[in-house]
């Protein structure tokens, strides 16, 4: 069963609206990674980044773990499933629409061809 409006999935889309955070998630798709190392390719402070980690730990997306000073981010993809789901949905709703839509072009006699000069 699809769950369309639950605040999860709310949450993992407010996280993936942003494109600093997408480019955060596809950085940690590589290995864990710092937060300054997180930041530093988009030249911002350690604060805003960190605000940005708070979202994505919000969504279940991304898990923090302290080492001393360092605070160390890695992805957590299980979330995504959840996404992934409720997209299959549309991709079905749309597949099936449009199959019937070329099923009833299918059937429809081509329209006669006129020839130019011909009298409409």
């Amino acid at each position: 069963m699809v769950e369309h409006q639950t605040a999860r999935l709310d949450g993992i889309f407010h996280a993936l609206s942003d494109a600093t955070r997408r480019e955060m998630l596809h950085t940690l798709s590589q290995h864990e990674r710092s937060v300054g190392e997180l930041a530093a390719p988009f030249r911002m402070s350690l604060a805003a980044a960190s605000k940005h980690i708070k979202v994505l730990e919000r969504a279940g997306l991304v898990r923090r773990n302290v080492q001393g000073r360092t605070h160390m981010c890695r992805l957590a993809p299980e979330p995504l499933s959840a996404v992934q789901e409720w997209l299959r949905f549309y991709e079905r709703f749309w597949t099936d629409r449009l199959d019937a839509l070329d099923a009833l072009l299918q059937t429809e006699p081509p329209p006669p061809v006129r020839k130019k000069g011909s009298p409409r």
